[in-house]
């Protein structure tokens, strides 16, 4: 039997659980103010019967310098790209001709959200300040790992103010929803089961119970969430 010292082990454990508790009363009171990811699916995070916390694994809010932003609840870090497009606010971080990744599989060999392969819900509070000239710019979403990096889930919006949305299936549909500028919108993707895809704004179904594409998906993995852009459409829009 041998006995170890481990004083500085628990004084860290304790830190960290008191910087779990100080995002989730944060959390708790700005009803998710920026982006979170948690472990379970639901419909609308700011509801009155869920607890936003249950199930919180990360969080993204204004803790943003260089090409970090880092996860408040001390998971894992999102990287931003073209972070000159990037400015730091309040409790988030504005985008324009930049985006952020969230990696899940591309992460590496110590996946700590594995698990957004199966169940996950994502959840962001946004506003957009322009209208694009044209076309749509990608909000949030979800790729796949593989050569192609294809795209799995995502909601954008485009120069007609219009939501598009597309589910886990291979087309992009557009809503009638319509959004605005200056308007502070609540959106969350969400995957059930692995296999059932829903994109929520401001707490209604804007697609759902889209059956993912197992025949062309199923070996495949989420490699990471972007967040303002999809590295492709970007370039001097916000």
């Amino acid at each position: 039997m041998v006995s170890v010292l481990l004083t500085e082990q628990l004084k860290r454990v304790k830190e960290v659980l008191a910087t779990w508790k100080k995002v989730d009363d944060t959390v708790s009171q700005l009803c998710s103010t920026s982006s979170a990811a948690v472990s379970a699916p639901i419909g609308t995070a700011c509801s009155t019967n869920f607890n936003i916390t249950a199930g919180l694994v990360g969080f993204l809010s204004g803790n943003f310098s260089g090409k970090t932003w880092r996860d408040e609840y001390l998971g894992v870090n999102a990287t931003v790209k073209k972070n000159v497009g990037a400015k730091k606010t309040d409790n988030g971080v504005q985008f324009q001709g930049a985006w952020a990744e969230w990696p899940v599989g591309a992460q590496g060999q110590n996946q700590l959200y594995h698990f957004a392969n199966y169940n996950f819900t994502l959840v962001a509070t946004v506003s957009m300040h322009n209208v694009p000239k044209s076309g749509s710019i990608p909000l949030m979403g979800a790729r796949l790992d593989g050569e192609d990096k294809s795209k799995f889930m995502e909601l954008s919006y485009n120069s007609e103010k219009k939501w598009r949305v597309l589910c886990g299936g291979r087309t992009t549909e557009e809503h009638s929803r319509t959004w605005e500028p200056e308007t502070t919108y609540q959106v969350a993707i969400v995957l059930q089961n692995g296999t059932q895809g829903s994109v929520y704004v401001d707490g209604k179904r804007v697609c759902g119970s889209v059956q993912r594409q197992l025949e062309t998906t199923d070996s495949k993995k989420i490699s990471h969430f972007y967040i303002g852009g999809d590295g492709g459409s970007t370039e001097s829009k916000e």
